[in-house]
């Protein structure tokens, strides 16, 4: 990561440990953001996280974007109000695809990769006056399918040419 320098941060978020590098460079800043899931499947809400990103980075107007670098894990939006709707998501996905089925793949996690295609591994969002434009109700989610891992989510904030 070019940029002036790296920093760390530790701290705690939720029942999951968050470990926060960042490199800062004109008009942009990256984080990797490092998840500590629970569960083989789990929609973990980063969303104060990548907020935390947006405002280190300073950019008035611009663009959050947000990266998974699994196969077996992906990022989502969706509704975080009420957290009942990421434990329903959980179940749906296990029903689309469960675990067992007549899978190829030899190491047993054929369906966390059909989970991840299903989900994707990356998000765009715009940034307007400091702050990431969500509806009221969403919210960013890693999600785990192959867990439990400790897994990586970059986050790149980029500001709107001057």
């Amino acid at each position: 990561m070019g940029g002036q320098g790296v920093n760390r941060e530790r701290g705690w978020a939720g029942a999951r440990e968050l470990v926060i590098e960042f490199a800062r460079s004109g008009g942009w800043i990256m984080e990797v953001l490092r998840v500590k899931t629970g569960r083989r499947t789990q929609l973990v809400d980063m969303t104060d996280a990548v907020k935390r990103a947006v405002a280190a980075a300073g950019v008035v107007s611009g663009v959050c974007y947000v990266y998974v670098p699994h196969t077996t894990a992906g990022v989502v939006i969706n509704e975080h109000f009420d957290p009942d709707v990421a434990a329903d998501l959980e179940g749906v996905f296990e029903k689309l695809v469960p675990r067992s089925g007549a899978y190829r793949h030899a190491e047993g996690n054929s369906d966390s990769h059909a989970k991840a295609v299903m989900t994707g591994t990356s998000q765009m969002i715009f940034v307007e006056e400091g702050k990431l434009v969500l509806g009221q109700w969403q919210g960013v989610f890693f999600c785990e399918f192959d867990g439990p891992r400790e897994r990586k989510m970059w986050v790149k904030v980029v500001g709107d040419p001057s």
